[in-house]
């Protein structure tokens, strides 16, 4: 049976096995708010959507008068950026699957996107197809691959002025957005899409249920495919594939529907930063011990990194991830493929943790 482009269709779509079994995965946060490294990978938002006075004095301070966000693109040059060895790494902290920005809120694309001109990495900064190259290489290791799009974009143009209709008009969607996601699948074939950047309009808007019914019957992965629930206002934690519902979320109970916990190694932010202290930075017992809980309530652990804009994944981040594989090594048959047991806490209130 085909699916139809709506909620109660897709919403019976069964989620590919291999997701559950997998269990782990990682999380990377790159793009052109690796340069200035510094706040979160919202920098752009804070300094010029708010104007936040400390990334106001930041910029003056480091960047020459007149600097614009754009002017950060070219310094975005991952020249240390080996994807075999970010794939190793990933293979020995345990990862089963692994899913990368390909194009965060600032709307800059790290493949050659057609229809994101001289804004992408193949014509500025790395002049490099990041998620090509990534892909190749874990799927050389038998990892799988996600890609996180963001559906919308704080400064397009196209997306301001669709946002001033209070949405009634979709010039972005169908020229930029839709376009983009349909390019991602057909070149990359994903095995998962982590959408976000949803929130501020409805489904409607995006045009999100023909996009999944099209996914679900005729696109390349139609069989492998797995989404999360970020494709609309109020779309979170009641449609789509697995549910995310918010950043770091943690239930009190055990879910009836399949979900999946995103952390990060960084705590205070998703990107890198250059500023960041050891004590920010998640430990060995906080990681594993978040991973346990995840999986005995029948989640997924998404553990996030941020690389610099050279493209190197900070040696505590290294550390951080080789100490879970090595955790994985021991523990492991606990974890992947395993199910829920009927009991989740200790006389109702301690954790079985």
């Amino acid at each position: 049976a085909r699916y139809r482009p709506d909620w109660d269709s897709l919403d019976a779509s069964p989620l590919p096995a291999w997701f559950d079994r997998a269990k782990v995965g990682v999380f990377v946060h790159w793009g052109v708010f690796s340069v200035p490294a510094w706040g979160s990978e919202w920098f752009w938002w804070h300094w010029q959507g708010q104007h936040d006075a400390a990334y106001e004095r930041f910029v003056r301070r480091r960047f020459p008068p007149g600097t614009t966000y754009a002017d950060f693109a070219p310094l975005f040059t991952a020249y240390d950026f080996q994807p075999r060895q970010w794939a190793q790494l990933f293979q020995r902290a345990g990862a089963r699957y692994v899913v990368l920005t390909t194009k965060h809120h600032e709307g800059f694309t790290n493949w050659g996107s057609p229809v994101s001109w001289n804004w992408n990495s193949v014509d500025t900064g790395p002049h490099r197809d990041l998620v090509g190259e990534l892909g190749e290489a874990l799927r050389e290791s038998n990892l799988r691959y996600g890609l996180y799009h963001s559906l919308m974009e704080w400064f397009n143009p196209l997306y301001l002025a669709d946002k001033q209709s209070e949405f009634k008009t979709q010039n972005f969607v169908l020229k930029k957005m839709m376009p983009e996601l349909y390019d991602l699948v057909l070149k990359y074939k994903p095995d998962l899409i982590w959408s976000d950047g949803d929130w501020e309009a409805p489904d409607s808007y995006w045009n999100s249920t023909s996009f999944l019914a099209w996914l679900y019957n005729d696109s390349p992965v139609k069989d492998t495919v797995v989404v999360n629930d970020r494709w609309g206002r109020g779309c979170s934690c009641r449609h789509g594939g697995f549910y995310n519902c918010a950043d770091k979320y943690r239930p009190g109970s055990l879910p009836e529907h399949k979900w999946e916990m995103c952390s990060s190694l960084d705590r205070h932010s998703w990107g890198y930063r250059s500023n960041m202290s050891l004590a920010e930075v998640m430990d060995e017992m906080s990681m594993i011990e978040e991973l346990v809980q995840t999986v005995s309530l029948g989640g997924n652990y998404l553990l996030n990194v941020g690389p610099t804009k050279e493209g190197v994944i900070a040696p505590i981040f290294q550390e951080r991830l080789l100490a879970l594989g090595r955790w994985l090594d021991t523990n492991g048959e606990a974890i992947y493929e395993s199910q829920p047991w009927r009991v989740q806490m200790e006389n109702t209130t301690d954790t079985v943790w």
